[in-house]
């Protein structure tokens, strides 16, 4: 369980605390939804929360199954919808660091978006593609 202090700072701001680690986040309206765009939106912060998800959980598998995903990077881009406004999709493009995996360690790679808790989480009206570049 973790528990999470949320602050309003005003001017469309939220400090966000992870009270275990006393780690903050600042978040801000996007600039096309009244904000300054200055700290990172909390809808930038949920589709964040996919990628780093998938790749916690890919880390855990790689670990237990003896290869590596050091290096990983990704780009998330998340596309808006209106009335209500909400995230439609996300869109996953990974960069895998060497293109030297087997096709079991493929298989592991390429089943955890569908296994990560966050995506377990996500409404199924959430369209959730995911590429991988090896």
């Amino acid at each position: 369980m973790a528990t999470i202090k949320t602050t309003y700072l005003g001017n469309l701001r939220t400090e966000i605390e992870h009270l275990q680690s006393g780690q903050k986040i600042i978040t801000d309206a996007p600039l096309d939804n009244h904000g300054k765009g200055e700290f990172i939106s909390p809808t930038d912060i949920f589709t964040a929360s996919y990628t780093s998800c998938i790749f916690t959980i890919m880390g855990i598998a790689a670990e237990t199954h003896g290869f590596s995903i050091d290096g990983i990077s990704a780009e998330t881009t998340k596309i808006m919808a209106e009335n209500p406004r909400r995230v439609a999709k996300i869109k996953v493009v990974i960069n895998m660091p060497h293109n030297n995996y087997s096709d079991k360690e493929r298989r592991i790679i390429e089943a955890v978006p569908r296994q990560c808790p966050v995506a377990n989480s996500l409404q199924s009206g959430i369209e959730k593609e995911v590429i991988f570049n090896y």
